[in-house]
């Protein structure tokens, strides 16, 4: 396989996308011989800087891939950890791509507006010498664990919130309570659902000392930055209503401490307590690519850990998000997205009026008929994640790689993990990453009782 000149051959390729090219390969190959110094850093909240230092080639008829290459990186950059400042110290000309693309009208006009919008600040992309280039400013937030004293527990999911009462670590009471937030446009739907449930478990103690609260979405300051659990209100009621929701449900029971954390990130931390160790990356594959990660320290990072729109694929044909406008992006490969995209390639043929679940739902049932052609397309995706998972190894330390999601049901599951893993051991063994999925019990409230350790009383 080649892009911009650099090529690259894999020893397992996904039988049902041959032409996918993991980009740690790209990027592999194209820095063989690349001796100019660049640094990219990423500024976020908190005065939080991200800094990624590397060499291009600074040539002319390298200039396309040197673009390119550092592009990528900064889309990775800006997704996984998050920021809203950029400053290129070193080659101009990479410079001036940067900012043409991260620009109101630019290619990557998606990510500018969205960062902008997470940290309510404009996005800019400034411009430095290599000597001139900042610190790394990055710490772990030292929260999860908490569980002395009487906590809530708290997870806002797409279909059912979860809560439960915990007291001195021991759960006295769990509840899953089905509702529609996805399709509420009254935020005062979702203020009341919350505050409910946080009443349940209250009445369930003495007292409570602190609440801990799971949701899908940006949070920065335990307030609501981008969620899709909001979808159907409006910016304006957004504004008003939501981007404090938790806040102000939290103060209906009291003044106690409150923590708000994306819900990957309290998976990873449901994980970490489980395996009984650190250095854990979620992956959520359902609907999306959701992510969530735990450092070698036990502490939850800060970061965004939006892996679905980081990028993974240099194949200049691979398929875009419609979202973000952009190609090759996680998401397309480790959700249901990913099993849609290859159904007619393993000769499955899906009804266009059903729905995105529904979809899934017919491929999953092809594999528990016995089809092998539909079990290839786990094997395809679990051979991507395995030529990925270097490239996430570039920012996260992982010991432990925590598979959840439908996509990972069953027996595609299975073939998605048995592909995984062969990649790994034959292609990258120098990486050490035991791939675990969790418990039932984990999957259905565990997720709400480590929320409830997440705060400190």
């Amino acid at each position: 396989m080649k892009f911009l000149g650099i090529e690259a051959e894999l020893k397992n390729k996904p039988v049902l996308d041959p032409d996918f090219f993991p980009l740690y390969r790209w990027e592999k190959a194209y820095l063989e011989g690349a001796k100019e110094k660049i640094a990219v850093a990423i500024r976020r909240s908190g005065g939080k800087i991200a800094v990624f230092d590397t060499v291009i080639h600074g040539t002319e008829e390298m200039l396309e891939a040197d673009c390119y290459y550092i592009e990528r990186n900064v889309k990775f950059l800006l997704w996984a950890k998050g920021g809203y400042e950029v400053t290129v110290c070193g080659n101009e000309r990479i410079y001036e791509h940067i900012k043409a693309c991260y620009s109101e009208n630019g290619a990557r006009k998606f990510d500018f507006k969205t960062m902008g919008d997470v940290y309510e600040a404009p996005f800019t992309v400034k411009h430095a010498t290599y000597e001139e280039k900042p610190e790394e400013q990055d710490s772990a937030q030292p929260c999860g664990g908490n569980f002395d004293g009487c906590r809530i527990g708290f997870d806002a999911g797409g279909s059912d919130r979860k809560v439960s009462a915990v007291i001195d670590g021991e759960v006295v009471y769990s509840e899953e309570v089905v509702w529609f937030p996805k399709t509420m446009s009254d935020p005062d739907y979702h203020f009341n659902g919350i505050v409910e449930a946080f009443r349940t478990a209250a009445s369930k103690m003495p007292r409570v000392d602190a609440i801990g609260i799971s949701s899908a979405g940006i949070y920065v300051d335990n307030r609501t930055m981008l969620a899709s659990l909001f979808l159907k209100v409006s910016p304006e009621d957004f504004d008003k209503k939501v981007k404090d929701i938790y806040i102000r449900a939290g103060k209906e029971i009291g003044d106690v401490p409150l923590l708000v954390a994306n819900d990957g990130d309290v998976t990873a931390l449901a994980g970490a307590m489980e395996l009984n160790d650190n250095a854990v990356l979620g992956i959520a594959m359902g609907t999306s690519e959701a992510g969530g990660y735990v450092d070698a320290d036990g502490n939850i990072t800060g970061w965004l850990n939006e892996l679905a729109f980081t990028p993974i694929d240099a194949n200049p044909e691979a398929m875009e998000d419609e979202w973000s406008g952009d190609i090759g992006c996680g998401v397309k490969y480790f959700s249901q997205d990913g099993v849609i995209k290859l159904a007619p390639r393993a000769g499955i043929i899906l009804d266009e009026s059903l729905s995105p679940a529904e979809k899934l739902k017919v491929v999953q049932k092809e594999v528990e008929n016995g089809n092998e052609k539909a079990l290839d397309i786990y094997r395809s995706l679990g051979t991507c994640l395995g030529h990925t998972l270097p490239l996430y190894a570039k920012t996260y330390t992982i010991r432990h790689l925590l598979l959840l999601g439908r996509v990972t049901s069953g027996k595609g599951g299975e073939a998605f993990i048995e592909a995984c893993r062969k990649v790994l051991a034959e292609e990258y063994p120098e990486l050490k990453i035991n791939l675990a999925l969790p418990d039932e019990n984990s999957r259905r409230v565990g997720q709400s009782v480590a929320a409830a350790g997440l705060p400190k009383a």
